[in-house]
């Protein structure tokens, strides 16, 4: 787990949280943090796809108009302060008030990712992507903890094992929708 890990993020750049009436977050939400976590690995993976223009990124993460370039984001959707370089900052709107935002580097192989919003619980979309059979055949889980209200899980990619990402979550659905809901961060370490 990074040290620096902001479990006590007080805002996302989203709106306030309302009362859940469900557990089942919308398909969309699902969709989206399934597409960051695309994002962050085809980012630090294929820098192909961004250095030349980022177009094949974008078609990558496929999710076309539903991902778009933001200019700056909240301090509490941003990585860790020693991962703050050269950073572009990506929205995914899964639904008109929640949804992710992924930052990456121009000269780290990083990524990182905060989701929320008032409009859905994102704990059952990001336990359903985390437990899709096409996850497993990516990342291996290397561990996880939990602390407060949320359980962290780290894993490994398993064709490139220098990168690794830290995923942190709510541990129930209809916990934190007045705060992050997801933090992700992943580094690839070359010389582990």
């Amino acid at each position: 787990m990074p040290p620096a890990l902001p479990f006590a993020i007080a805002a996302l750049a989203l709106a306030p949280a309302t009362q859940a009436t469900t557990a089942q977050a919308p398909p969309d939400v699902e969709a989206g943090f399934a597409a960051a976590l695309r994002g962050c690995e085809t980012w630090i993976l294929k820098p192909g796809s961004w250095t030349n223009g980022v177009e094949p990124f974008v078609a990558a993460v496929g999710l076309g108009d539903g991902m778009e370039w933001a200019e700056g984001v909240a301090e509490g959707a941003l990585p860790p302060p020693q991962l703050r370089q050269a950073n572009r900052y990506w929205r995914i709107n899964s639904t008109r008030g929640a949804g992710y935002i992924l930052v990456v580097s121009e000269r780290l192989p990083i990524c990182h990712i905060t989701g929320g919003g008032r409009d859905a619980d994102l704990q059952p979309a990001v336990q359903s992507v985390l437990a899709a059979p096409a996850f497993a055949s990516r990342w291996e889980k290397v561990s996880e903890a939990a602390r407060g209200d949320m359980v962290s899980s780290l894993y490994r990619h398993r064709d490139e094992p220098a990168l690794s990402i830290t995923i942190s979550h709510a541990k129930a659905p209809g916990q934190r929708r007045d705060r992050v809901q997801v933090i992700a961060t992943g580094i690839w370490k070359p010389d582990e």
